[in-house]
């Protein structure tokens, strides 16, 4: 079946370019449609977990992300005093084949995207087409297009397959699903920056502090030594619980004022907040926004794949991860299966449901639900010791539980 296969990806984001190196070494001919009339870095920090780092190492640019990212080293939960509740090792210095990477999403787009254009040339790749729709016949898929930066039509294109990679605002989700609705709003809006900072704590900890009600910090470092001098860029994210927020869109500007007086007391021994805040260039603001899990993403020769599958709330770091699971996940069915319909009906037999599970877990007990049970234990007050508020065993648990969801735990990556 693969040697007869033509294969449609829509969007050239972390799914959809993973999507392009799982189905070239598979030996799938496949070709990539971007709506943007150029890519350029977006975004701000992202971790690639051990279960998405084991997939991309198969393809080969472990060493690539290694060269622009940091290898965490581990996880470090605070209150919004500077005192540690938990710490546990991250990656390869938790045991893992692996690394985790934290890496600006611009960098690891880059990386994927001069695999693809190496592995099966820059001419697969289409700008400026947004795709407006998938129709289907006996024989495969036609794909319609315009042009993104004059809003003219483009010619069509066929295909065997097509799978719609074109993230939170899917147009071929929204014709799976058109009377889906608005996503879904958490009560919590985040702003996101970057800084030049000299290296805090062990220099590769990703570090989450406070809570969502009084206001919640994750910082991490992404790139190493931007300036000769042994400062890093470090990537923080401010998270608030607040009735006010706007659209999604993962590039509207931030406002400062907006979220500031929450972090104004965070001084601590090893990281000044709100002077890490101030310090910073351009500010980003999302709200925490989902949908509830689809009962389908496919439609005989049409797929879904990452955030057109299964937006989350980014919480978990591990959105991106599971676009790249669903990739590799996608792959195999297409290697095992008979036909397209086939294959694809069995890719959704596995990652709708593991990816559902996901999203509600976001909701309710990602891994910085240890925060929100230590504010509640202790009143939102310093303790004296961490012991006597909650068990080490407890906080333990909370963490473990989220990597068997995600898939990431290590019996998981056994089976990888």
């Amino acid at each position: 079946m693969l040697a007869q296969v033509k294969l449609a990806i829509v969007g050239a984001g972390i799914g959809g370019l993973t999507l392009a190196l799982e189905m070239h070494d598979a030996g799938v001919w496949c070709e990539i449609y971007e709506a943007v009339p150029a890519i350029r870095p977006v975004g701000v920090g992202i971790n690639v977990l051990p279960h998405a780092t084991k997939i991309l190492s198969r393809l080969g640019i472990e060493e690539q992300l290694a060269a622009v990212g940091i290898a965490t080293r581990e996880s470090a939960f605070f209150n919004r005093f500077g005192q540690l509740i938990y710490c546990e090792p991250a990656g390869r210095s938790a045991g893992y084949e692996h690394p985790q990477f934290s890496i600006h999403r611009g960098d690891l787009q880059d990386v994927l995207l001069s695999a693809v254009n190496d592995r099966l040339g820059a001419d697969r790749l289409n700008l400026d087409h947004t795709c407006t729709g998938v129709t289907q016949d006996e024989n495969g898929a036609t794909l319609s297009f315009r042009s993104t930066s004059s809003d003219l039509p483009l010619p069509p294109a066929r295909a065997d397959i097509v799978v719609g990679c074109d993230g939170i605002r899917s147009q071929l989700r929204k014709q799976l699903h058109p009377d889906e609705g608005p996503p879904l709003y958490s009560g919590v809006n985040m702003w996101r920056g970057t800084v030049v900072h000299p290296r805090f704590l062990t220099g590769a900890t990703m570090m989450r502090a406070g809570w969502l009600t009084t206001g919640k910090m994750v910082v991490y470092p992404i790139r190493d030594d931007v300036d000769g001098s042994g400062n890093q860029l470090i990537n923080w994210v401010a998270e608030i619980e607040t009735p006010r927020h706007a659209d999604r869109d993962w590039n509207r500007q931030g406002q400062i004022g907006d979220f500031i007086s929450a972090f104004e007391e965070w001084h601590f021994d090893w990281l000044d907040v709100p002077a890490m805040i101030r310090a910073s260039g351009e500010i980003l603001e999302y709200p925490m926004v989902d949908h509830d899990p689809l009962d389908r993403w496919t439609d005989g020769r049409l797929t879904l794949l990452g955030d057109a599958a299964h937006p989350m709330v980014p919480r978990g770091s591990n959105g991106a991860g599971q676009a790249i699971l669903d990739a590799h996940a996608l792959r195999s069915a297409l290697t095992s299966a008979a036909d397209a319909a086939t294959a694809l009906r069995a890719y959704e037999a596995v990652r709708l449901p593991a990816t559902a599970e996901v999203v509600r877990t976001n909701r309710a007990t990602p891994p910085d639900a240890i925060l929100r049970e230590v504010w509640e234990r202790t009143g939102d007050q310093p303790f004296t010791r961490i012991e006597d508020v909650i068990d080490i065993s407890e906080l333990r648990g909370i963490s473990e539980r989220y990597k068997t969801v995600a898939g990431f735990s290590h019996d998981a990556l056994g089976s990888l």
